[in-house]
């Protein structure tokens, strides 16, 4: 049976086995070729399924054969040569003594004027996709609801059309003043204060033909279909939580799981304005959105602001509510066993058929990338390798059993390089992980960007690459949201979680501790070549003194200026960074062990440029890469 079924899989873009970020090769059992074929509709139990199926089985493409014609990613007459840097953060841990208890745009446009003035040209956020609005807790970024649309709890309330009045500070003064973000608090404030929103926006709809209710008319008009199935979950999501159902529909009354269905149509009917109101959310969140894009350009920024995608939604959402034949139901997204879990990674995500998206012209993939590149000069593709093949989980496996499926390639790099141009939108790559073979080389041919961390740029022998060495066609940073800070990585802090949480075995973090040493006076010794080591650390490199236990000051500048020197076209360093913090703001196969994405900056947005360590950063780069006329 193996060589049939190994044979079937193959057909169906099932790969019998990889190569692992350590470069071991790993082999999908015959269990899991069977459920993955099981999940996307193909019999396999036996010997004589088998056969019957490898009958009407398709021939495999082959990864990586061509690239898709002469078309490419936008790239900038600026970029193609010159070398720019910018600021990312986690827009939700912004503090103002404005907002709400959470960042949000109006925050976020003020943030991108800030370091605009520093010399910055980009800044980049947390994926902004709409969550669930009935449902608070589901607050991570990177599960989302909708990729189409946005999380309306970003809306600046007191940014609202037609406010005349500040927020209410009474109110929300509690959640701003949490160290970590309360989503229900603030949830609770925005929902009473986008009801008055609305209320008030209705009131003048029924009065007045103004620029706004014709800006609204037209938005609703341009995204009719998708915002309506869209809208008409959310409300229904609404209403069945207050009636005691989750927010997810796999639990709801069977007739409200068809979204085409009689209950659902009559729901529609009967509740149309409830639909309009969260049209409106919509509306109001793409504009402050678009509103922040336009000033962060016109404070001098080249490319504004740098949006992430998410690698899939939750399988219980609004994406897949209302298109339930794009996903595959019985598998969810993760990744395999690597150097910082054990056990892989489980991300609970719904991934897309490949066969679905060939048959719907590739139309739900393309829709996501206009909706995304619409008010972005940049955007972050989480996990780009999932544009060739994801890591597939059955349902009932864990992480460990899963295997790698194949997307169609050629065609989805194609769509993406055409939206790109469209709307004049950069794309960067997240391409950190277990990559397959060629696939970098694919991304340098389309003019994708790649992603460069300095914790993993390194040479034969261990030593940190130099800047020069780095790639040309990439983004390169300190770190990322799924890795420590710069400070919480000279600490070892992020060892430290991973083996109180049972991500590491005592025995491999041991080790990963005594590495962590070694790299640590690996990257002295690399600031030293690189004529940037501090003075008052030169007696560390050559053994007189110990390494401190906390990272000075200067030596974090001096690793911003390392970097800043890289021969990549981009440079990305974090707020987090530029503000001395050590916690991360997610650590990977956690759930509840650690506050992911809760964490607030410790200053609020108007102080940060008075601090001594971001003046340092920002003065660096902006001499590493200064900002052309």
């Amino acid at each position: 049976m193996s060589e049939a079924l190994n044979r079937l899989a193959i057909a169906y873009g099932i790969a019998p086995s990889y190569i692992s970020e350590r470069g071991e090769t790993c082999l999908a059992s015959d269990a899991t070729k069977r459920a993955i074929l099981s999940a996307i509709g193909v019999r396999a139990a036996n010997d004589a399924e088998i056969a019957t199926s490898l009958m009407s089985a398709p021939q495999p493409e082959t990864l990586g054969s061509e690239l898709p014609g002469e078309t490419r990613c936008f790239l900038p007459d600026r970029l193609a040569t010159g070398r720019i840097w910018g600021v990312t953060c986690q827009l939700y841990g912004l503090r103002s003594a404005r907002n709400s208890g959470m960042g949000d745009f109006e925050d976020l446009a003020q943030l991108a004027e800030l370091v605009a003035q520093a010399g910055a040209d980009f800044v980049g956020v947390n994926p902004l996709h709409a969550l669930f609005y009935a449902d608070a807790g589901r607050y991570s970024p990177y599960a989302p609801s909708s990729r189409r649309f946005l999380n309306p709890f970003y809306i600046a309330v007191d940014r609202l059309p037609g406010n005349r009045k500040g927020p209410d500070a009474s109110r929300s003064a509690e959640a701003r003043a949490s160290e970590l973000v309360d989503y229900e608090q603030v949830a609770r404030f925005k929902r009473s204060a986008l009801e008055a929103g609305y209320a008030a926006f209705s009131s003048a709809r029924r009065h007045t033909s103004d620029a706004q209710v014709r800006s609204f008319k037209t938005f609703c008009a341009e995204r009719d279909g998708n915002l309506q199935q869209f809208a008409l979950y959310e409300a229904l999501s609404e209403a069945l939580v207050a009636r005691g159902h989750h927010s997810g529909w796999h639990t709801w009354p069977a007739p409200y799981r068809n979204f085409d269905g009689h209950a659902v149509r009559r729901f529609a009917r009967e509740n149309e304005a409830r639909i309009i109101f969260h049209k409106w959310l919509q509306w109001v969140a793409e504009t402050q959105l678009q509103q922040a894009q336009q000033r962060a350009k016109s404070a001098g920024m080249r490319i504004g602001l740098y949006l992430d995608l998410a690698v899939g939604v939750a399988p219980d959402g609004a994406d897949t509510w209302a298109q339930p034949g794009t996903v595959v139901d019985g598998a969810r997204i993760g990744s395999p066993p690597d150097t910082f879990n054990d056990n892989g990674q489980d991300w609970g995500l719904a991934p897309f058929s490949p066969a679905a998206l060939k048959a719907n012209d590739f139309a739900p993939f393309e829709a996501i990338l206009h909706e995304l590149m619409r008010s972005a000069g940049a955007v972050r593709i989480d996990h780009a390798m999932g544009l060739t093949r994801l890591y597939w989980i059955p349902s009932g496996a864990c992480a460990t059993d899963g295997a790698y499926v194949r997307y169609p390639e050629r065609e989805m790099l194609r769509r993406l390089a055409l939206v790109s141009q469209e709307h004049h939108t950069v794309v960067i790559g997240e391409d950190l992980g277990t990559v397959p073979p060629g696939f970098r080389e694919v991304m340098s041919e389309m003019e994708m960007q790649g992603y460069r961390v300095l914790y993993f740029e390194r040479e034969a022998d261990g030593g940190f690459r130099l800047p020069h060495a780095y790639s040309h066609k990439a983004l390169a940073c300190l770190s990322t949201h799924d890795l420590p800070t710069l400070k919480g990585w000279w600490r070892s802090s992020d060892v430290d979680l991973r083996e109180a949480s049972g991500l590491l075995s005592p025995q491999h973090a041991a080790a990963m501790r005594s590495r962590r040493a070694r790299d640590r006076a690996l990257l002295l010794a690399a600031l030293n070549a690189a004529g940037l080591l501090p003075m008052a650390l030169e007696s560390v490199l050559d053994g007189s003194a110990p390494c401190p236990k906390d990272m000075p000051e200067d030596l974090c500048v001096a690793i911003h200026a390392f970097l800043g020197r890289a021969a990549s076209r981009l440079v990305a360093v974090q707020l987090e960074d530029m503000v001395g913090m050590q916690e991360q703001a997610n650590v990977p196969g956690t759930v509840n062990e650690h506050p992911n994405w809760r964490r607030k900056l410790p200053i609020d947005l108007n102080e940060i440029p008075n601090t001594a360590l971001f003046r340092g950063i920002a003065s660096v780069l902006s001499q590493e890469r200064p900002r052309a006329p």
